[in-house]
């Protein structure tokens, strides 16, 4: 009888012998399931990390850090006030601010400051228009949004709040014996001032410096000026987080409409083309759709952002007195006809 020789050698039982895993093989297939563990839990600690980043980016946009008040009118240019409280439009909010009165002045402007500032607003300079304007039989009302006050602090919101709170301030104006009302906005405080205009609260006149509207683009731009960050998904991100920190949506700052909107009252408007944190083609926009033939332009060369005062000092008193002439005139002679 032929033998069949195996290639394997049989057990006592007879079966084939059961592989035993070599000590080297497990060590090396517990380092492998270690490191696939260790690497999602990078990726995991990558991704909290990006979106606490642009949750803290969120609240910074939304508590910006304002220096508090360094001086008053007359200590600044010897101007009489008196300290003033009142309620923004809807109520939910305390405003604080100085009224500067002319006598028996019935023209009042009030100064609508920009983002990351109160009143005072010094690189503009403000006390410096406050004194002008009063020179010119204008009653003077200088007050902090929202997001700039110390006893009644809530976060910015691009406009759509502080909107409220202009629309307050114009009307405590209003209430003050105010037959002529103009609002002087800066940057942030401009957009707001358009934003209020949507509202149904008269208005005599604007005068808008380097107007800033929230959206997609500003935003990114502003942001990419401090840090790079990819625009997507970064700006989906902050949007997503905003409402957590300020308590409103960005999507509801009606930045398309304000400037497609034919106001039914003048707007001068001044931009720079150096301005880096608002393009000049946001007040290019804005003056595109005025029809009210007292609107004007001025775009200044190499100018930037809210220094247009400073820079060209006698063009910019020359240009924003005679436009507030005209609308005085105006007003004039529509109460003639009444």
């Amino acid at each position: 009888m032929t033998t069949l020789s195996t290639p394997f050698p049989l057990g006592s039982s007879g079966a084939f012998p059961v592989p035993v895993e070599s000590p080297s093989h497990r060590t090396s297939s517990r380092l492998g399931r270690l490191a696939i563990h260790l690497m999602l839990g990078i990726a995991c600690l990558i991704v909290v990390i990006f979106l606490v980043f642009h949750a803290y980016v969120a609240w910074v946009l939304t508590h910006p850090a304002v220096a508090p008040l360094a001086s008053n009118p007359m200590l600044a240019k010897n101007l009489a006030y008196s300290e003033v409280t009142f309620a923004s439009a809807d109520n939910k909010t305390w405003l604080e601010g100085w009224w500067i009165p002319s006598t028996d002045s019935r023209k009042t402007i009030v100064l609508s400051h920009g983002y990351g500032a109160n009143r005072e607003e010094s690189w503009v300079p403000m006390y410096d228009l406050a004194d002008l304007l009063h020179g010119m039989s204008y009653n003077v009302l200088m007050f902090d949004y929202g997001f700039a006050s110390k006893n009644h602090s809530i976060p910015a919101t691009g406009g759509r709040i502080e909107s409220q709170q202009l629309l307050g301030a114009i009307q405590f104006a209003r209430r003050q014996g105010s037959d002529e009302l103009v609002v002087w906005g800066f940057s942030m405080g401009a957009g707001t001032a358009l934003q209020a205009a949507l509202h149904s609260e008269p208005i005599d006149a604007m005068i808008l410096d380097s107007i800033f509207i929230p959206d997609d683009n500003t935003l990114y731009h502003n942001i990419r000026n401090q840090i790079n960050i990819p625009k997507y998904p970064s700006v989906s991100l902050i949007r997503f987080f905003f409402p957590f920190m300020s308590g409103t949506r960005l999507e509801l700052i009606p930045s398309t409409q304000i400037q497609e909107t034919a106001f039914d009252f003048p707007i001068l408007l001044i931009h720079g083309t150096a301005d880096d944190k608002a393009p000049a083609y946001l007040s290019e926009n804005v003056a595109k759709a005025q029809k009210n033939e007292l609107s004007d332009l001025w775009v200044v060369p190499d100018a930037i952002h809210e220094m247009i005062f400073r820079t060209h000092p006698e063009e910019y008193v020359e240009r924003t007195t005679k436009f507030l002439d005209r609308v005085t005139q105006t007003q004039a002679v529509q109460l003639a006809q009444l």
